[in-house]
């Protein structure tokens, strides 16, 4: 295909990164700990304010299973979990033999339905299995509706794992996605809104729990001038290298956002004249999203079009775009683990798919998508 590719959502370079991943080679600090890791936790720290302490981890996943155990978390027992979501957000129940509970989605926001999740909580708590952590997730950017979980975690005393990955700059009522949960996670993989390569990041309430991480993800050694190890600890903490482009990143990061929210901007203009599809965007002024991913639902019925006849056209011409995630309580890994809530998830997913939404696409990249859009919904389209 003589087409250059266009990414559903690929890596953007700020310039600086260069710089301090040269920085981290000079000095040889190319180990797990260093100038730059240090540095881009407190840019981060600084960016989200709130009081919030970072710990810079090997990936999102990692920040995840290290919450997991911080409050907590241990074989036998149940973490409620978002079911629309990817699979990083409850594979690590699973690491920590625990058993996940899914919950639906509400179909303002795609996220954690407020109702479903405390219906299973009163259903757990009647089976004598009192869930021991919440993972909600912000999907694709957009803030959960975290007031209501937050007044469900505090009235059932369940600690809420905040996951976003996805979400670094959204914020819900002024504040900073991230902080919301007891314990929060961030992820700089290569497809995120910044990134470090691989990368993550595990955001606490105080310097002695992020301690407890940084002692935990640097496989748990005592203070002894020997290695001894009295917990079982994990090779998870950022090299300084990745934490150099991490830093080079943060300079660019609020532009990342700005162009990513131009990029929904292009899809809420496109699609405003085509009945039976809707752009997904924040449900009213309290939500603030990155627009990390920018997604639609196409409705058959309506525009006689499906998602898949979308994606294919697209992918004929070399563009990338993606069906939403496949609810974990539909995946075969988690058949027989219990579910609470509608079809608000499923039929999302059936109908769902995510659009081209890098902050590096440029106008003849939008003339690409937008020509493919008019060729398959010419019949809905205005003229």
């Amino acid at each position: 295909m003589n087409l250059d590719k266009i990414w559903l959502s690929s890596p953007h370079m700020g310039g600086n990164e260069q710089k301090y991943v040269n920085e981290a080679f000079d000095t040889n600090w190319v180990a797990p700990l260093g100038p730059n890791v240090n540095g881009f936790e407190s840019d981060l720290e600084a960016y989200l304010s709130n009081k919030s302490y970072v710990g810079a981890l090997s990936s999102g996943t990692s920040a995840l299973h290290l919450g997991l155990i911080l409050l907590g978390v241990g074989y036998g027992d149940e973490v409620i979990c978002q079911s629309m979501t990817f699979s990083a957000s409850a594979n690590p129940i699973k690491y920590v033999g625990a058993n996940p509970v899914f919950v639906d989605s509400e179909p303002e926001t795609w996220n954690i339905c407020p109702d479903s999740l405390e219906e299973g909580i009163k259903d757990r708590i009647k089976k004598g299995k009192k869930p021991k952590a919440i993972i909600a997730v912000h999907l694709y950017g957009m803030p959960y509706k975290a007031d209501r979980i937050k007044q469900i975690s505090d009235l059932y005393d369940i600690p809420v794992l905040e996951d976003s990955a996805e979400a670094l700059g959204s914020t819900f009522k002024g504040q900073k996605c991230g902080t919301f949960g007891d314990i929060g996670i961030l992820s700089f993989n290569g497809n995120k809104i910044i990134t470090t390569s691989g990368g993550g990041a595990i955001v606490l309430k105080n310097k002695e729990l992020k301690d407890k991480a940084v002692f935990l993800s640097t496989q748990a050694r005592d203070a002894a001038p020997h290695y001894q190890h009295s917990e079982v600890g994990y090779n998870y903490r950022m090299s300084n290298v990745c934490a150099g482009i991490g830093r080079g990143q943060m300079e660019v990061l609020d532009e990342h956002i700005s162009l990513r929210r131009r990029m929904n901007h292009f899809y809420n203009t496109l699609f405003e004249n085509i009945k039976g599809v809707n752009v997904f965007k924040e449900p009213n002024g309290d939500f603030y999203s990155n627009h990390w991913l920018s997604a639609i639902t196409v409705d058959f019925t309506t525009t006689g079009k499906t998602r898949e006849d979308l994606r294919l056209a697209f992918e004929e011409k070399n563009i990338e775009s993606r069906p939403l995630w496949k609810p974990m309580h539909m995946q075969p890994v988690f058949k027989g683990c219990s579910y609470y809530g509608g079809n608000v998830s499923e039929s999302l997913f059936e109908s769902g798919l995510c659009l081209p939404s890098g902050s590096n696409l440029e106008d003849v990249d939008r003339e690409r998508i937008f020509e493919v859009i008019n060729t398959v919904f010419d019949l809905a389209i205005s003229t």
